[in-house]
């Protein structure tokens, strides 16, 4: 679904949409296991910058839920993610903010993002707020033991017999310090 200038000059747009699994592209390792449901508005706001100088912003108000897996952070197995949030966003013509010369940014203009051409796609919006809710490392458990460094076995389904090189002995002080504290 796309929103477009001319469109939103008319009047706002209420959507409500299921979007199917494969639909919206996401990274490789990452997989969408139930459909997108967002319900929202996007209107438009004109923002008068001085004498003739009127840039259209669209405003996307919306909330979104679906379900993704991930990766595990330490064993690669699949992990089950649930996803139920809400945004407020505004786009600006990509350029707009162009003056040439770096210069700091507001805490306010983190919080824009740019269309490019005469609108944005819904699917690029949401794309971005599902990867934004997913939590940066996510752990099929908190005892997870990752993968093994010699063989890659699954450390939590598979043990191996892997010989384990000796540590560097310029850390054996820190180990010394480790076996007291461990109960």
């Amino acid at each position: 679904m796309k929103f477009t200038v001319a469109e939103l000059e008319r009047e706002a747009v209420d959507f409500d949409e299921s979007l199917v699994p494969g639909t919206i592209d996401f990274v490789d390792d990452m997989r969408q296991l139930d459909v997108v449901h967002t319900a929202g508005r996007a209107d438009l706001l004109k923002e008068h910058r001085g004498p003739g100088e009127i840039v259209p912003d669209i405003r996307v108000r919306a909330a979104l839920q679906t379900r993704m897996e991930v990766p595990c952070a330490r064993c690669l197995e699949p992990v089950e993610q649930a996803i139920d949030t809400s945004f407020d966003l505004i786009f600006r013509p990509i350029g707009v903010d162009g003056e040439g010369a770096d210069r700091s940014i507001t805490t306010s203009e983190t919080e824009i993002g740019y269309y490019e051409g005469d609108g944005l796609l819904l699917e690029d919006v949401l794309r971005e707020q599902v990867l934004l809710a997913l939590p940066a490392k996510t752990l099929c458990s908190e005892d997870c033991k990752g993968l093994c460094v010699e063989c890659g076995r699954n450390r939590n389904t598979d043990p191996c017999d892997c010989a384990h090189a000796p540590a560097d002995p310029r850390w054996s002080s820190l180990e010394t310090i480790r076996s007291r504290v461990k109960p």
